[in-house]
């Protein structure tokens, strides 16, 4: 059994897609995963799972829609794949708030017509680099009315993702090698 993040999209966000942690964890361990944890209520879990990131994904999805009723896309990293995004660090030079700073890990690996997209998106002083299955953004005045974070965050990326703060990222990695 190995560490795993498991990350949640769109998950009680104001009323909809509500599903409390606790219900999510024994869900979860009842599915036979273990040390089931959970940070914050926006759906990052870490478990310990002999299972691909990708099947458990799809197990989490199914999970989740028969216990809940909810349609929610997961997307999963290994302990060591969520290492190495906080090691690549690639804006971390220039995120001088971590709230700011996210990461959206992706399912896949964009299209380069996508990847063009989201550097067109970032207008100064935002910064976006896009490393094999995550996209690292910096917004600097926030995402309320960032081009950079709507382009992040529209379907018209084509892959699955979820984005997490800077804190949220390092957080878990922390969890998962407790």
């Amino acid at each position: 059994m190995a560490r795993r993040v498991v990350l949640l999209r769109g998950i009680n966000i104001g009323s909809r897609n509500r599903i409390a942690m606790p219900a999510l964890r024994e869900l979860l361990t009842g599915a036979g995963y273990e040390d089931v944890t959970t940070y914050v209520q926006s759906g990052n879990v870490v478990l310990s799972s002999s299972e691909r990131p990708d099947k458990l994904e799809r197990n989490c999805e199914h999970l989740i829609f028969e216990r809940f009723g909810l349609s929610i896309a997961v997307v999963a990293r290994t302990r060591n794949e969520f290492a190495a995004v906080v090691e690549r660090n690639h804006l971390g030079e220039v995120a001088e708030s971590p709230k700011r700073y996210q990461v959206s890990f992706l399912r896949e690996q964009l299209e380069p017509e996508a990847v063009d997209r989201l550097i067109a998106a970032a207008i100064e002083p935002e910064r976006v680099v896009v490393d094999e299955r995550e996209v690292y953004a910096w917004h600097p005045e926030g995402v309320a009315r960032s081009k950079l974070w709507a382009a992040v965050a529209s379907p018209r990326l084509g892959v699955v993702a979820t984005a997490r703060n800077w804190t949220t990222v390092t957080t878990l990695l922390e969890m998962a090698d407790a």
